[in-house]
């Protein structure tokens, strides 16, 4: 390749850039119980109200808030119970190499950063108001 069909090839480069977004949906769930691993589809993220369908009949529609800062997403998991194991004599010598788990101690979970988000989407119940602001929208585009 000569060096001019690199510089070329440089400038065709598609540079992927990810961008976290986080899904707000306290507006609904106090009305609606969302099963964990319920089919979705959200769509237009590059619009100013993306939507957002989930299962076959529930139809959200929201809309971008920026942040105040950064938001950090973590995700958790159960951290092993400490053991403490007897290390010195002991006048019984009753726990001499066991290893004994503290039965008050409460679980402990280890947490991790996983992104960083700027923006949050917050979602609300697809209305009859947005079926006509919709369909006038696209009769605009016309």
């Amino acid at each position: 390749m000569t060096e001019r069909e690199m510089s070329i090839a440089e400038e065709n480069e598609v540079v992927k850039e990810e961008e976290y977004v986080l899904l707000d949906l306290d507006d609904v769930r106090a009305e609606v119980n969302v099963p964990p691993n319920a089919p979705y589809v959200l769509s237009g993220l590059d619009t100013l109200n993306p939507t957002l369908v989930i299962g076959n009949n529930l139809k959200l529609i929201g809309e971008y808030e920026e942040t105040v800062g950064t938001c950090y997403v973590f995700t958790e998991a159960d951290d092993a119970p400490v053991l403490h194991e007897e290390t010195g004599p002991s006048e019984a010598n009753l726990f001499k190499g066991k290893c004994i788990v503290d039965p008050n101690q409460t679980s402990a979970k280890q947490v991790r950063p996983i992104a960083s988000l700027q923006k949050v989407i917050k979602f609300r119940f697809f209305s009859e108001a947005d079926k006509q602001g919709e369909a006038a929208e696209s009769e605009r585009n016309l």
